[in-house]
């Protein structure tokens, strides 16, 4: 087993605070800057797992740099550099407490609501006759409410805009950021042979404008399908071939776990563990369409700190 970032405590010149999320460790440095290590933690259904993922850290933060550059000309982003293969160094801007949900495609938690009967998630009515992944007339907006203890709670757009979570036009500034930035991953994906199923984004405010912040189009945040054979695999009924952390949450379901009061976490084998970190790399490697270089991870927290402190002199 490569060795694993499972956790960091460092101390940079200016800090003031440190966070620790659930798979990123953020710093505040004097309060105008965020220095974000992706760790290689993973969670599933708002639980942290018990083993660390190797390279998973690497790769979300990758993933997310490729794709905000590619993005920044759609909304404005928190990205100051990405000194090091586990560390994006970002604007401090106030996080907007709603997760912004986009759905192209019926499938995980839309799925199982639409399975047990329900027909609108969200505030937003589902027609019937679907089938588990079959696509959406068009893609719609499931916005969650952002919780730091316990599950994330579904929240309709009327909801948001009655308890003041948002002004009106800020929810409309964020719902076209949101679906412009949907259609650009779509486009990015088809290149590559992949279906952007759904993704999440998040946004904060920085001196009155609207920041894209977080991660962006990640294998944490997003669910692709293989755009080949997908029309024959749902005509005949079959699960699609998909990259994402979903498998994960299907071991876990398959294992008596979904995050419920009373459940115990499982514990997963070695061998998992490795397919997890091969799967992570392969959505980098097609997505991006360029090769996963591996840093050397002998020393990941000196080598992370050393290239922070370089960065950081030249802001």
């Amino acid at each position: 087993m490569e060795n694993v970032l499972r956790q960091t405590n460092f101390t940079f010149p200016g800090q003031i605070s440190r966070y620790g999320g659930k798979v990123r460790d953020v710093y505040n440095i004097a309060d105008e800057y965020l220095v974000i290590v992706a760790s290689d933690r993973i969670s599933a259904f708002d639980h942290i797992l018990p083993k660390p993922i190797p390279f998973k850290g690497q790769v979300l933060n990758q993933t997310s740099a490729f794709f905000f550059d590619h993005v920044a000309a759609i909304a404005p982003t928190h990205v100051v550099s990405t000194p090091d293969p586990n560390v994006t160094i970002s604007l401090v801007c106030k996080p907007i407490l709603i997760e912004i949900v986009v759905r192209g495609y019926l499938s995980g938690h839309a799925w199982r609501v639409y399975k047990s009967g329900g027909r609108e998630v969200c505030g937003v009515p589902l027609p019937e006759g679907l089938h588990e992944s079959d696509r959406l007339p068009e893609p719609i907006i499931t916005p969650a409410t952002k919780s730091s203890i316990g599950h994330d709670e579904d929240i309709s757009e009327r909801e948001i805009l009655k308890s003041g979570l948002l002004e009106a036009d800020e929810w409309g500034q964020i719902k076209h950021y949101a679906l412009e930035l949907f259609q650009k991953g779509t486009e990015m994906a088809a290149l590559q042979g992949l279906i952007l199923v759904d993704t999440k984004y998040e946004f904060g405010m920085r001196d009155g404008n609207i920041y894209l912040i977080d991660e962006v189009h990640t294998p944490d945040s997003s669910r692709y399908f293989y755009a080949e054979g997908y029309q024959e695999r749902q005509s005949k009924g079959i699960a699609q071939q998909q990259l994402s952390k979903e498998f994960v949450r299907e071991w876990l379901i398959a294992n008596d776990f979904q995050g419920l009061d009373g459940q115990s976490m499982p514990v997963m084998p070695d061998e998992f563990v490795g397919k997890v970190s091969e799967r992570y790399i392969e959505l980098y490697e097609r997505v991006t369409g360029s090769p996963f270089l591996r840093a050397d991870t002998q020393d990941i927290e000196g080598r992370i700190y050393a290239n922070v402190i370089e960065a950081l002199k030249g802001l």
